[in-house]
């Protein structure tokens, strides 16, 4: 047995490399997504993938809190950002997250639709960790190991 009990804060994912210029990630519960360069294959590019995270991070934080009303009738989330290359180094520039919401002619769609703006915001400012993150811009370490 360890002695060390887990960080329940602690998120990882594991990389393996399943071809030129394509990885697999699984995640801590098995699941598995792949990624590339965006040549000739489906596989989403790392841009990409952030992009679905910022957007997919406040797409649940705020159905979490505007499906207490009601569920909606539309919910669709569009995430968009510029790769560039400047005296920066290479970055994403432009970030925006667009939510496309409708909810039903009813008080409870009235209701809902009155607390969509307000969702966005606390997603945006407080809830989103990975918006959060990218807003606050925390440093990434990078650890080299090397096998023989």
């Amino acid at each position: 047995m360890s002695d060390q009990t887990p960080d329940p804060q602690l998120r990882s994912v594991e990389l393996t490399r399943i071809g030129p210029a394509r990885f697999k990630a699984t995640n801590a519960r098995g699941g598995e997504t792949f990624f590339g360069t965006g040549g000739e294959d489906p596989d989403f590019t790392p841009v990409e993938l952030l992009l679905a995270a910022i957007a997919g991070c406040s797409a649940l934080d705020v159905e979490a809190i505007t499906h207490k009303r009601t569920t909606s009738t539309t919910f669709d989330v569009h995430a968009e950002g510029r790769k560039v290359r400047d005296e920066h180094g290479n970055h994403v520039t432009g970030l925006r997250v667009a939510f496309d919401v409708a909810f039903p002619d009813s008080p409870e769609g009235d209701a809902a639709r009155e607390r969509l703006q307000s969702a966005i915001e606390m997603s945006r400012d407080r809830l989103c960790s990975v918006s959060r993150t990218v807003q606050l811009g925390e440093e990434v370490v990078y650890d080299p190991v090397s096998r023989s």
